[in-house]
């Protein structure tokens, strides 16, 4: 997986938390994540699982979805329906025949996902590049200032947005999509140009931005099934089209 410049090098070493019931593969996961300078807690049930990530919340979860007791797609959406697991960082761990089951994990808010049987290699890849982009609501430089679209408010410090007042709890792309898609009213944009800017890759599965489509038209539209914020360019992409007579730019 090749990454962008703005997102390339190492990040600094987090917390994670990789819950899955194969020893073997919880063993070879840890191993290569502590040997990238992280520290990692394990669980290997969904109920240990759902609680450590609960009380001891780490930078990133890295989440079997087939578990015993509970299983990863309901740890997930449970941790989601929580305040503070709304923006957790999630990257699965999927047989390569449960595309269903992937695309709903995509649809619960997981933010990547790799395929077994895996390269460890590649699975450490995926983790840096989700915690370095969880991290950029603190670069070097002063970030943006609050981005208003109608309704529609956003605060790239705070990493908060609101409609109507009311706060949306957006994961991590999803924040990150929203913003991207504001800056950039009245743009059309591929699929793959959105991989590539918002998530700072150059390949991937394009079905990811798909399914973060329709989970951000589900938290900002009015009615998701008929979408006038978030159109579809139909051959083309997705264009953010603020309401008639809305001023976009900084608060």
């Amino acid at each position: 997986m090749n990454e962008s410049p703005a997102t390339a090098g190492p990040p600094r070493p987090g917390r994670i938390l990789v819950i899955d019931d194969d020893p073997t593969v919880a063993e070879v996961v840890a191993g290569y994540l502590t040997r990238a300078g992280h520290h990692v807690d394990r669980a290997a049930d969904g109920p240990q699982g759902l609680a450590l990530a609960r009380t001891h919340r780490p930078d990133l979860l890295v989440l079997d979805l087939m578990l015993p007791g509970i299983d990863g797609l309901e740890i997930l959406r449970r941790l989601r329906a929580d305040a503070d697991g709304a923006d957790l960082p999630v990257v699965l761990l999927t047989a390569k025949g449960d595309e269903t089951d992937r695309i709903l994990g995509l649809e619960l808010g997981a933010d990547d996902y790799v395929t077994k049987p895996f390269s460890p290699r590649e699975l450490v890849l995926r983790v840096q590049s989700v915690l370095r982009r969880s991290r950029a609501s603190a670069p070097a430089q002063p970030p943006a200032g609050p981005l208003v679209s109608g309704d529609i408010a956003l605060d790239p410090q705070a990493r908060r947005a609101h409609r109507g007042g009311r706060e949306l709890l957006l994961t991590l792309r999803e924040f990150d999509l929203l913003a991207f898609l504001l800056r950039h009213p009245q743009t059309v944009f591929s699929r793959q140009e959105l991989m590539e800017r918002v998530w700072g890759w150059d390949f991937g599965d394009l079905s990811t931005v798909t399914v973060h489509i329709r989970r951000l038209r589900e938290k900002v539209e009015h009615d998701p099934a008929a979408p006038s914020l978030i159109t579809t360019v139909w051959g083309v992409g997705y264009r953010y089209d603020p309401a008639t007579g809305e001023q976009d730019g900084p608060a």
